[in-house]
């Protein structure tokens, strides 16, 4: 069983940048897909990054392309996200997410219904 823990977000100013962390922990074959999602009240949860751990391809959705980076680190078992040019559109409540499976396409890749394990999600808040 993979377990996930977020860290890392906070408040910022429309224009700034903030690091999101998730703890990886347990079955590496549980993580084989990973990916950060948000949520907004009232709306629905949305992908924003995704990753095929096995390769490194990276998937982002059309809102936060050319300013978030998703990236994994092996040795500290962590994956990331990078969001800069922050935008107060951009505030939510942040989820890494693991599914052992192989998702190649961003659709698939970015949609919360594909992925098992979520961790406890962590808030960014960004003020214009």
């Amino acid at each position: 069983q993979v377990q996930l823990v977020e860290s890392g977000g906070g408040s910022v100013q429309a224009g700034g940048s903030l690091r999101l962390s998730c703890a990886v922990s347990g079955d590496n074959s549980g993580r084989t897909s990973m990916a950060w999602f948000r949520q907004a009240p009232g709306n629905e949860r949305e992908g924003v990054a995704g990753l095929y751990t096995g390769s490194s391809t990276t998937y982002y959705s059309e809102s936060v392309k050319g300013r978030f980076t998703i990236s994994q680190d092996n040795a500290k078992n962590t994956v990331s996200l990078q969001m800069n040019s922050l935008k107060p559109e951009d505030t939510a409540m942040y989820y890494c997410a693991a599914t052992p499976r192989t998702y190649l396409y961003s659709s698939t890749a970015l949609r919360p219904q594909n992925y098992r394990v979520w961790g406890q999600g962590t808030q960014v808040t960004v003020s214009s």
